[in-house]
């Protein structure tokens, strides 16, 4: 595999997982009471499903960069 690509998959996979654990801590951290839920409301979208959705993009990312490693390492 070429080394840029595997640091973009790399870079990809990363980010994902930061996303999704900040994701994580920040519905913990709702859930307990420290912090209101309601801030992360947008238009009609409560705000557990705001931050759910934030980190299911991470979940995502990383389930691309960890595919891409996949395809490109034949």
């Amino acid at each position: 595999m070429n080394t840029s690509k595997e640091l973009k998959c790399q870079l990809l996979i990363n980010v994902g997982n930061s996303i999704t654990i900040l994701g994580c801590i920040v519905l913990f951290i709702g859930f307990i009471g420290l912090i209101p839920l309601e801030i992360f409301a947008l238009g009609l979208s409560s705000g557990i499903r705001v931050i759910a959705m934030v980190a299911i993009l991470g979940c995502l990312m990383s389930a691309i960069g960890y595919g891409l490693m996949d395809y490109f390492d034949y």
